[in-house]
C-alpha cells in the first residue's frame, strides 16, 4: 500500500529523495556492501533498505540516519539545518529586531 505522503510532496522533494536514494547505493556499492549486509547492518528487511535505496519517503528518517551512519557520513545531519548558516532564519530575525528600544522607568518609591 502506498502512502498518502507520495502524493502531497512538491516535485522538487521527490527528486531530490530520489538522487538522495541513488547516491546512498553509489556510496554502498564504493564499499563493497550487499543489499543484505546494509539491510542487516541497519536492522531492517531488505525490502526495507531497497525502498531506502529508491528515496522513499514513507521510510523512516531513522533508517535513512542509521544508513548514513554505517555508510561512514556520521557528521551528514549533525549541521544540515544549523541556525547560524539559516539564512532566510536569520533574514527573519532582522526583521523581528523592534524600530526602537525603550527604556522602562522604574515606578518611584512613595
Amino acid at each position: 500500500m502506498r502512502s498518502k505522503i507520495h502524493d502531497v510532496l512538491p516535485p522538487k522533494v521527490l527528486r531530490s529523495l530520489l538522487k538522495f536514494g541513488r547516491d546512498l547505493s553509489v556510496a554502498r556499492k564504493k564499499r563493497n556492501l550487499t543489499v543484505a549486509m546494509m539491510a542487516e547492518r541497519l536492522g531492517v528487511a531488505k525490502a526495507t533498505y531497497l525502498r531506502i535505496e529508491k528515496g522513499d519517503p514513507s521510510v523512516s528518517m531513522g533508517a535513512y540516519a542509521m544508513t548514513l551512519f554505517v555508510l561512514g557520513f556520521d557528521d551528514a545531519l549533525t549541521d544540515l539545518v544549523d541556525p547560524g548558516t539559516d539564512d532566510q532564519g536569520l533574514l527573519l530575525d532582522l526583521d523581528r529586531l523592534p524600530k526602537r528600544v525603550r527604556v522602562k522607568k522604574e515606578p518611584t518609591p512613595l
